[in-house]
């Protein structure tokens, strides 16, 4: 297999290049969007706890009902342009975008930017990660 892998390599050069290429331009990406608007779950649970920020679940309802942060209002990611006016009282208030891996929520977060929300962050690693730092979930 690894010799397979290096003639690969060596009968094409211009092709692994540019993947490798890619593949840094990409992780580059990630890395600097990754952190922009992102706040830790520590982080979240300080903004809960002191500025009241408003929970935001895009995940499906499926999904939601397994596990997710107490108070948290469910908008799935493929309903959030028709119900984005159930969050208008919020403008001006912290509102932190939860997902399942921190993954999708950038999309929404923008969604919010764009409608005028001041303070809108993604939860960084999303749910995935909020459980594995051992934080409460509840089920329905």
């Amino acid at each position: 297999m690894i010799d397979q892998l290096l003639e690969f390599v060596q009968n094409h050069p211009l092709l692994v290049g540019a993947f490798l290429v890619v593949l840094a331009a990409w992780v580059a990406y990630e890395v600097r969007t990754g952190a922009v608007n992102a706040v830790t779950s520590s982080q979240a649970t300080q903004l809960i706890n002191r500025e009241d920020a408003v929970i935001v679940d895009i995940r499906e309802a499926k999904e939601f009902k397994t596990g997710h942060i107490a108070g948290a209002r469910n908008i799935p990611q493929s309903n959030l342009d028709s119900r984005m006016n159930e969050l208008d009282k919020y403008k001006t208030h912290p509102v932190i975008i939860v997902c399942k891996h921190g993954q999708s929520a950038g999309a929404a977060q923008a969604k919010l930017a764009k409608a005028g929300f001041e303070r809108v962050q993604k939860l960084k690693g999303g749910m995935a990660q909020w459980q594995a730092d051992g934080l409460p979930v509840v089920r329905k």
